[in-house]
């Protein structure tokens, strides 16, 4: 097999570099200046640039907003009993199979006593909240605002409004006993590896964290089985984990991993 030469080579990964620099730029050409925020500088015409400076008066009012965040969702969801959260996409339509898996996945829950938390936006969130919301459960949205493709679903017996993601997610995990992640995008890897680092730490749980849609994450199961081999987890690190196609293997699933004092409170339908 013939060795390309170290020029060549270069001037591939040049050429790479900079189709990826255009791509970029294009995307992102209409969005702004980013919103960094460095300390105050002596120069007015250099703070007049940014788009905003640090000061301790801006930092005490995001860290008001933030406690304020916090304390409105906590009223909201004190009387929230075993609840599990799903994960997924915004993306998908009421006729796409995984909206439909989702919708099904809100039934079991609630067939099962268990409360449905998703992000309270369309796609999957609205199909999980759905069919809990349908069969009878107790279905909570906790919604972010964002530009495009967020807005509160219908099937939610109560939204909470959030401004920042990472007090969403907190949320979303303090008040689950497991978490059912169906397919999505970047925001559903988030929360799905916080869930599992958090798990994996010992912070929270254990807690099952069971993905639905087995064709749907076959890559990233062979990426785990890489990582494993590459030593930088074991695989009973990861025993909570499981993937499944079944809404009813699933849901059964949670129910048997719930202490004796949990699984008495929930009240089947």
């Amino acid at each position: 097999m013939p060795i390309k030469s170290p020029k060549k080579t270069s001037s591939s990964k040049k050429r790479a570099i900079d189709a990826w620099e255009r791509s970029w730029q294009k995307h992102w050409s209409t969005a702004g200046l980013p919103g960094y925020e460095l300390p105050p500088l002596p120069d007015d015409d250099e703070r007049e640039f940014l788009e905003s400076a640090r000061s301790l008066k801006n930092e005490k009012a995001r860290l008001k907003r933030i406690n304020d965040e916090f304390a409105n969702a906590f009223k909201a969801l004190l009387p929230v009993g075993p609840a599990v959260t799903v994960f997924g996409s915004a993306r998908f339509r009421p006729s796409h199979e995984y909206y439909k898996l989702a919708r099904a996945v809100g039934a079991e829950l609630a067939r099962a006593g268990f409360a449905t938390l998703t992000g309270g936006g369309p796609g999957i969130m609205e199909a999980a909240n759905r069919g809990a919301h349908e069969t009878g459960g107790a279905s909570y949205g906790l919604n972010i605002i964002l530009p495009h493709e967020q807005g509160a679903n219908p099937h939610v017996d109560k939204s909470i409004e959030f401004r920042y993601f990472f007090t969403r997610k907190v949320c979303l995990v303090k008040y689950s006993c497991a978490f059912i992640v169906m397919p999505g995008g970047l925001g559903t890897l988030d929360e799905m590896f916080e869930a599992a680092t958090l798990i994996q730490c010992r912070k929270i749980g254990p807690f099952p964290l069971i993905l639905m849609g087995e064709r749907f994450w076959d890559g990233l199961r062979t990426w785990g089985q890489y990582m494993m081999e590459q030593g930088v987890f074991a695989k009973e690190e990861l025993g909570f984990g499981r993937v499944t196609d079944s809404p009813k293997e699933a849901v059964d699933l949670i129910v048997r991993s719930l202490p004796d004092s949990v699984r008495s409170q929930l009240k089947p339908l």
